[in-house]
């Protein structure tokens, strides 16, 4: 069973736990957390499950209303901290028309609305989440013209762009006690769009093969970025920003820090100073893998904050802190590996991040989504532990 868990009126700072009078704002918490300034307790956030995690966890007891909804914006029964999204559609307009091409009893070949064509098995797919990976058969760009088309589906004006009615709710983004963050997870990035438009082997060919392509394609994406933000940035301010990436593998990254320097980082630092020169306070950036020899590159163009720091790829958050210090925050870290296991190894990975916990900015959550071989059992005594290691408590 998923404690109720009671917010400390406690001070945490750098291993000190100071009796507070008032309890922190979930906004005040956050900010306080990424400027390295005390706080009542680090912010409990985690990033969501599998579909087949969620059914095995309901045939070991879990009930509906503790696991489903958004993990981002914060789930009431596991204690997560309230976060608000605006959502910014940030893709195309209008998509691709979604369509099944081919369909048997094993398999199925389909055109999606970002214009990828993928054949999949259909056994086993549970919630959405399929058992295998799909392959892919057609990217949408594979020459310049190509993307000179696809700009017509990004018209940074286009109205559905926004929420409904974002300006009546403008009053209270303004007056928030939460964190309020700039479109949601997974919304926009650079790397990340590129390669969903052109495919990772054939974006790597584009760099030495079209580059006049790649050069076009990430100034474009930095122009959108700027220009579809820039109305409601006039509006209010935001918390944070974050970028989606997922550049990189077990090993390392999928490209390196010579071409991200020429190719990426001057249009990925001009969007990102265009954000914060208009009110976005922190950016961050999620990628899985190795991403750990692009890290200074990240810094420079003005990231704040990089998640989740993939175990299973080497990334120690422990030792990458130790080389950049107050410069970068790291969000993740737990290894989802060690919650397969057994309590003691969850108690063994949680008390290797208590110094970066007492060091500030740092905010621990699993390095991925939870996978179908963490038990339910194990995912409670996780968030139990968890809970303590947040207020300062944890081993004592």
């Amino acid at each position: 069973m998923i404690h109720k868990y009671l917010k400390m009126g406690k001070l945490f700072n750098h291993g000190s736990l100071i009796t507070m009078e008032t309890q922190m704002t979930l906004r005040e918490r956050f900010l306080a957390l990424m400027e390295y300034k005390p706080v009542d307790q680090v912010p409990n956030w985690e990033l969501g499950l599998w579909g087949h995690t969620r059914q095995r966890w309901l045939n070991e007891g879990a009930k509906p209303e503790q696991i489903d909804g958004d993990w981002f914006s914060g789930i009431d029964a596991l204690g997560f901290d309230r976060r608000e999204f605006v959502n910014i559609h940030m893709g195309m307009s209008p998509g691709f028309e979604s369509k099944v091409i081919e369909k048997t009893d094993r398999y199925e070949v389909i055109l999606h609305g970002n214009g990828i064509v993928t054949k999949a098995l259909i056994d086993n797919t549970v919630g959405g989440t399929r058992a295998s990976m799909d392959q892919y058969l057609r990217f949408p760009i594979e020459n310049i013209d190509d993307l000179r088309d696809m700009k017509k589906r990004y018209d940074p004006t286009d109205p559905k762009r926004y929420p409904q009615n974002w300006q009546e709710r403008v009053p209270t983004w303004r007056d928030r006690k939460h964190t309020l963050i700039l479109g949601v997870n997974c919304c926009t990035g650079f790397y990340g769009v590129a390669r969903a438009w052109m495919g990772t082997e054939n974006l790597s060919l584009a760099f030495y093969d079209q580059p006049e392509l790649c050069e076009e394609m990430f100034e474009f994406i930095a122009d959108f970025v700027i220009e579809v933000t820039t109305p409601i940035l006039k509006e209010t301010d935001f918390d944070y920003f974050n970028f989606f990436e997922d550049m990189a593998c077990v090993s390392g990254p999928l490209m390196g820090p010579a071409s991200f320097k020429r190719f990426v980082f001057p249009h990925y630092r001009r969007a990102i100073d265009h954000l914060k020169k208009n009110g976005v306070k922190y950016v961050s950036l999620d990628s899985d893998g190795n991403t750990e020899p692009l890290i200074p590159l990240f810094l420079d163009m003005g990231v704040d904050a990089h998640w989740p720091f993939e175990r299973a790829s080497n990334m120690d958050p422990n030792r990458i802190k130790s080389q950049y210090g107050k410069q970068l925050r790291i969000w993740g870290g737990v290894d989802k590996r060690e919650l397969t296991k057994g309590h003691k190894e969850i108690d063994n990975a949680l008390k290797e991040l208590v110094p970066l916990v007492e060091g500030g900015g740092f905010i621990p959550t699993v390095d991925h989504t939870f996978p179908p071989d963490i038990s339910w059992d194990n995912f409670c005594y996780y968030m139990e532990q968890k809970k303590k290691l947040l207020n300062g408590s944890f081993g004592r």
